[in-house]
């Protein structure tokens, strides 16, 4: 039997996580969470071979769940269930040690299948996410250009962006007007979305 460790905030979508896992005969659903912050505590005493983390919980997200139970408690594998089916959320799944990233809409039955993989050491990610993966632009920016533009999205000013850079204020408005022409954007909104959407923060 492969033992299994839930966490997922929204309780209907929980349940029918665990129904159906649980039929599928070969896997012990031992745990059931609905926080990030849970999660370590919870391997730490059940010993679950997979821990199946949705991305979005509270407390800490399914990255950071992931993360800190690589560190913890390394025989257990992460299977992160995300929201956003993007190649920035597969790398943050990857750099997070998990190994497997599928999306939440993803059949039962590849979910019971995701599960065994992962508990033979098998990396798993959902099709439409690799081929999306294959499919992702060459990052166009510089290294500055992409300094800018973050910290533009984090809400930095065109000053404010210029101080933390140790840059003119002239520069800054440089980079961000070549990033917006790089990534095709109508404006620096419009270029942030572009360059988060295709993981190149």
């Amino acid at each position: 039997m492969i033992r299994t460790l839930i966490a997922e905030q929204t309780s209907l979508i929980r349940a029918g996580l665990v129904a159906f896992l649980t039929c599928a005969g070969d896997i012990d659903v031992i745990a059931e969470l609905r926080r990030g912050d849970q999660v370590v505590s919870a391997s730490l005493a059940f010993r679950p071979d997979v821990a199946v983390l949705a991305a979005a919980l509270p407390g800490a997200d399914g990255f950071a769940a992931a993360r800190a139970l690589h560190a913890e408690l390394p025989s257990c594998r992460s299977l992160i269930v995300g929201e956003q089916r993007d190649p920035a959320s597969l790398r943050r799944a990857v750099a997070a040690h998990a190994t497997g990233f599928v999306g939440r809409d993803v059949a039962p039955e590849f979910m019971a299948e995701a599960v065994r993989r992962v508990a033979r050491g098998k990396k798993v990610i959902d099709p439409e996410l690799a081929f999306a993966a294959l499919n992702t632009v060459k990052n166009p920016l510089t290294a500055r250009e992409l300094d800018a533009l973050r910290l533009a999205a984090e809400g930095a000013t065109t000053a404010e962006i210029a101080r933390d850079l140790c840059l003119s204020v002239g520069t800054v408005r440089n980079y961000l007007s070549r990033a917006i022409t790089k990534t095709g954007g109508r404006n620096r909104v419009d270029a942030i979305r572009i360059a988060t959407s295709a993981g190149w923060f």
